[in-house]
């Protein structure tokens, strides 16, 4: 296939490396070079070096978007993997079906999905994406197109769910959609006054999908304030008269544009204060309210290029994951890290998970998750990082690799314990690593 120099990063502008890229039109031009490496890349979405690679080729799978079949009487979807979860909302919530699981944006493809094994507000419920994955085809290395499902070919199943795109080229998902009956959600916000007060809210407040925003530069007795969010779909007979006219088509919120990169510096303790305490004040306030499922789940995908704003040289979404029993303690630790470094985000986000699923490098477990934005400031973020990471290890949690750009070996070797079982699957599948990327290079994962 042909291919052109650019440069690439992820979502967040770094890290950034000059990669040769291609799209193809079909998958039959979806093909293994015996020649270079190569590595999928969806729609871009991801926060770290996971669709990347320097040293060979970057296939993007965003043509490769075509909807194969439906069964409208059980919601079963089969699609290419290039297809975005905006595409199949757009296409089959006027039908009364929509996504069991979604990450924060539905401008990803089910690929990614799939290679990231992401999670959404309600993975303490049913957990991550694979949960409603039903099957998929996997062209390995050798060119061999595997049917797997976690009844067909298991381990290959597995080690591809959140395998990060090494395994393979993920070309077609077979996912389970869920019938709702109206594109809008019951919401309830409730302030929580310090971390453990939000930990205790999302114990006890239990509903469908939950999620908490902490304002990162509260210190003192307010340490982790914020609010906590819980929802669920609504039914057509609790829609006010307005929102019965349509209740598979909501008016969502009309799209703004961030048109430039906001200069150094503009994002400071002192602007990032000012605004987390209007913030947290304005959303106390909003106590039980309907929203349309977009302004819910997809809340910062109405800010077209929201990423601008931590600038050029971009920002760094840190997220880890601590065990149930070291939640709280480790949370403390991690904020009190933040506020030592004076750092100031206002992108800040707690959420509660269940049990982790076979995946040898899927993320969640059960306990807490955090993620955070940390603007990349040469050696003062990595520092940052670095401690976050150190402290995360303490507890026996990990983080992230969808979202990471500074992970060492040694931590991720420590972190990911299911890495020798994926090993051995990646050894049958590709056993001279075709398949490839920064981030494998960078955490030594061919390395025994």
């Amino acid at each position: 296939m042909k291919y052109v120099e650019q440069e690439l990063s992820g979502w967040n502008n770094f890290p950034k490396a000059q990669c040769r890229v291609t799209r193809p039109e079909r998958y039959r031009q979806l093909t293994p070079d015996t020649n270079q490496s190569q590595i999928a890349r969806g729609m871009g979405r991801s926060y770290g070096d996971i669709a990347m690679n320097e040293l060979g080729q970057v296939v993007l799978t965003t043509r490769l978007n075509r909807i194969l079949a439906f069964d409208p009487e059980n919601g079963i979807l089969r699609a290419e993997a290039g297809v975005t979860l905006d595409e199949i909302i757009q296409t089959f919530l006027p039908r009364g079906w929509f996504l069991p699981i979604t990450p924060g944006t539905r401008y990803v493809t089910l690929g990614g999905c799939v290679a990231n094994d992401v999670h959404g507000k309600n993975h303490h419920d049913i957990g991550s994406f694979s949960a409603c994955v039903a099957g998929l085809e996997l062209v390995s290395a050798s060119g061999e197109a595997l049917l797997c499902s976690p009844k067909s070919n298991p381990q290959v199943f597995w080690a591809t769910v959140g395998g990060l795109g090494l395994t393979g080229f993920i070309t077609e998902v077979t996912i389970q959609l869920q019938r709702v009956e109206s594109g809008y959600m019951h919401v309830e916000h409730h302030a929580g006054d310090d971390l453990d007060d939000l930990i205790e809210l999302m114990a006890e407040e239990v509903s469908d999908y939950s999620v908490a925003w902490i304002d990162c530069l509260a210190g003192g007795n307010k340490l982790g304030r914020g609010i906590y969010m819980k929802g669920r779909h609504l039914k057509e007979d609790e829609l006010s008269p307005a929102h019965r006219i349509h209740p598979l088509s909501p008016k969502l919120p009309k799209d703004r544009n961030f048109p430039f990169n906001l200069p150094r510096g503009f994002l400071n303790r002192y602007s990032v204060k000012a605004f987390n305490a209007w913030y947290f004040a304005r959303e106390a306030k909003k106590t039980s309210f309907a929203s349309d499922y977009h302004s819910y789940f997809y809340p910062l995908d109405s800010i077209q290029h929201w990423n601008r704003m931590y600038g050029k040289k971009g920002f760094i979404q840190y997220q880890c994951v601590l065990p149930l029993e070291s939640s709280s303690t480790g949370m403390h630790e991690l904020l009190d890290e933040l506020q030592r470094q004076g750092h100031a985000s206002f992108l800040a986000v707690l959420k509660r998970m269940g049990p982790g699923n076979q995946g040898p490098l899927s993320f969640p477990m059960e306990g807490y998750t955090l993620a955070v934005d940390i603007p990349v400031s040469g050696a003062k973020a990595a520092n940052l990082v670095n401690e976050l990471n150190a402290i995360t290890l303490g507890h026996d949690g990990r983080v992230y690799l969808a979202k990471d750009a500074l992970l060492r070996p040694e931590a991720f070797r420590a972190m990911y314990p299911g890495l020798d079982d994926w090993l051995s699957i990646k050894q049958v599948l590709d056993p001279q690593w075709r398949f490839e990327s920064l981030l494998s290079r960078r955490l030594e994962m061919n390395h025994e």
